[in-house]
């Protein structure tokens, strides 16, 4: 038995963030130690852990650990009683090597500096979670995961209602959107608000080179103290938006700033990653966006919670009236996303400033009804597991392309699929069976 106890410690103690995936480890255990333990001792056991893989309070846990079918295997249970109860902090230092004093000393800059308001802090903070650096990356989820606790106790004292609004626009090139966010950003801080806006350029696909001019276009907004406008490049990846932009929203409301605009690259009819990292989703069209046709093909314009016509003004009046009334047509004929929200097609002028207050109001209306009917908290804990799986399909790809058995094979299956020998859908099988055949 104490063999047993050897095997039945580690697995409990593997996924100390979930109790539950805990316990799957241990009937594991239990069934490869099933035929040396005898039916007799294995399946009461095998039971009660099956049981309490369902039981979802630490309490009725400690009551059924106390029950004599699982004694036999309580001393390697035990620790999962105060599983929910380790601090998340306290697990990721576990899963990261020690810091050291300069690490310590940095994170501690960066989060005192951050929670202060602190733009450099921010800037640096950034920083550290877009880069791909092995090392760095871990002490970003450390500094991430103190930010997070931050704005939980914020969001308690709010009431439980999130502290910062987040707001994602997006477009085809040339719809203004920058032009917009310039408008609209000064009339926020002008109303006392903190705003920060997490704009996305396009990353060239020969040189890999990003021209960030998105502030060139928001020089009145970038010279404004309450605001931040953060230009970062795609990277290659696709949506619209960088890969850690969904962090780097967290770092930005750590920092005191209640409204979060994101500005993504020009975008087609497919592109709306931005759609999963943000509160409401805005699609800027300019006048000259298509006719109702447009508006009725699924993609971009069916997730959008409201639609703006951009450049009203002068003769292009009567073009933004027809698309405005097109776009209204076509959003009939799409099915709802919320049931307590009905898209809407606005019409502004960012030379003018016209319609652009009314526009803010429209926005407030949608992100009182959304936090009134809870959505709003759906939708964001949704969003986290879509990131989530995003992240996890992304390492896990670049786990299996630094993979050694992949890249010794993948040459001479690269070449026998440019010669023609074997079909791309057999290569990569056969990568996926090396990959898989020494795990």
């Amino acid at each position: 038995m104490g063999t047993l106890a050897s095997e039945l410690l580690p697995a409990s103690r593997a996924s100390c963030l979930n109790y539950r995936d805990g316990l799957l480890k241990l009937e594991q255990v239990l069934l490869n130690r099933k035929r040396k333990m005898g039916p007799t001792t294995a399946f009461p056991i095998l039971h009660r852990v099956a049981a309490l893989s369902s039981i979802r309070s630490t309490t009725a846990l400690r009551h059924s650990l106390c029950k004599p079918t699982v004694k036999l295997c309580y001393a390697s249970l035990c620790t999962l009683q105060q599983m929910r109860c380790v601090s998340t902090e306290t697990a990721l230092s576990q899963h990261i090597s020690d810091l050291t004093d300069r690490e310590k000393r940095l994170l501690t800059k960066l989060y005192d500096g951050l929670i202060r308001g602190q733009r450099a802090a921010l800037a640096e903070s950034i920083t550290l979670v877009e880069t791909q650096h092995p090392r760095k990356k871990e002490l970003a989820q450390v500094l991430l995961q103190r930010v997070l606790a931050f704005r939980q106790e914020q969001e308690k004292r709010n009431g439980g209602n999130p502290v910062a609004f987040r707001v994602g626009l997006s477009g085809p090139p040339g719809a203004g959107k920058s032009s917009f966010i310039e408008v609209v950003g000064k009339m926020l801080t002008g109303r006392g608000h903190k705003v920060s806006v997490l704009a996305v350029d396009p990353s060239s696909c020969t040189t890999g080179g990003s021209l960030m001019g998105d502030k060139t276009r928001m020089t009145e907004l970038s010279r404004d103290m309450n605001a931040y406008i953060r230009p970062s490049p795609t990277s290659g990846t696709l949506g619209g938006v960088t890969r850690t932009t969904n962090e780097a929203i967290v770092l930005c409301e750590g920092a005191g700033y209640d409204i979060v605009l994101v500005e993504t690259v020009g975008v087609g009819q497919s592109e709306f990653a931005v759609a999963d990292m943000v509160d409401m989703f805005v699609l800027l069209i300019p006048p000259a966006g298509g006719d109702e046709l447009q508006g009725i093909k699924r993609g971009i314009i069916e997730m959008a919670d409201l639609v703006v016509v951009t450049k009203s003004d002068g003769e292009l009046v009567v073009p933004a009236r027809r698309i405005q009334a097109e776009y209204t047509s076509a959003l009939k004929l799409l099915r709802k996303k919320s049931k307590v929200w009905k898209p809407k097609v606005v019409r502004i002028s960012s030379e003018t400033g016209q319609g652009v207050p009314e526009l803010w109001d429209t926005m407030l209306q949608f992100r009182d009804a959304m936090l009134n009917c809870g959505e709003l908290r759906i939708r964001r804990q949704t969003q986290q597991k879509v990131w989530l799986w995003n992240l996890i399909q992304e390492n896990a790809l670049r786990h299996f392309q630094q993979h050694p058995a992949v890249r010794a094979e993948l040459p001479e299956l690269e070449r026998r699929v440019t010669s023609g020998d074997i079909s791309p859908g057999l290569a990569a099988d056969l990568l996926l069976k090396v990959f898989s055949s020494v795990q």
